[in-house]
């Protein structure tokens, strides 16, 4: 998986560069298609300066997966947090779309399967 990271008014320090690519490579292991293929833009940052409450971070992350394209956006108090929870959500909407692939083959198994019997049946 290429993984491209952009910063947005916060310094981008080698820490958190390799803790967004430890954390958006481990998603890699719920991913069925050829992985070299597959491009992740991650972009992190502080939304305001002047927020009331204290800073608030972003972690935003588009998959370019084989079919679709998956979006996750979390905000954060803390800019780690919200790397977590944005990798946590990338990791349901590939799972959620591999079941989905999977129930549609089951699917069509079933009616090939329900074919056949009646083809069997009527003979």
């Amino acid at each position: 998986m290429n993984i491209s990271i952009k910063a947005t008014g916060i310094e981008m320090t080698p820490a958190i560069h390799d803790y967004v690519t430890e954390k958006i490579g481990s998603v890699e292991r719920f991913i069925s298609a050829d992985r070299n293929t597959i491009m992740a833009a991650v972009e992190i940052g502080k939304t305001t300066n002047h927020h009331k409450l204290g800073d608030l971070f972003r972690a935003e992350i588009n998959l370019d997966y084989p079919g679709t394209q998956l979006r996750v956006e979390v905000e954060e108090e803390d800019l780690y947090a919200a790397i977590d929870e944005a990798k946590d959500d990338l990791a349901e909407e590939i799972k959620t779309i591999g079941k989905k692939k999977m129930t549609l083959l089951k699917r069509g198994g079933r009616l090939i399967k329900n074919l056949l019997r009646g083809f069997s049946r009527n003979k």
